[in-house]
């Protein structure tokens, strides 16, 4: 990968788990927690969406894959931390 490519999937990353944050009403975090889980998000997104045939392209699209997963994580997160009923 070449450095302007993962300055981009870095840019997006932090984007999208700033936007996945605000979407959640996930508290706090700051930028160190935007970047990982959008990074995270970024690869989880673009693995479902190449599930289901999703193909995105561009900024937007990488913008909103990327986010999509960031959600998806946020969510999973959640389920895992709940104590047991």
């Amino acid at each position: 990968m070449d450095p302007i490519s993962f300055l981009y999937f870095i840019l997006i990353g932090l984007a999208a788990g700033w936007l996945a944050g605000i979407i959640m009403k996930s508290p706090g975090g700051g930028l160190l927690r935007n970047l990982i889980v959008g990074t995270i998000g970024a690869l989880l997104g673009g693995f479902l969406s190449q599930l289901v045939g999703i193909h995105a392209s561009g900024l937007l699209g990488s913008l909103l894959v990327a986010t999509a997963g960031a959600v998806v994580l946020i969510l999973l997160l959640r389920v895992l931390s709940r104590p047991p009923a």
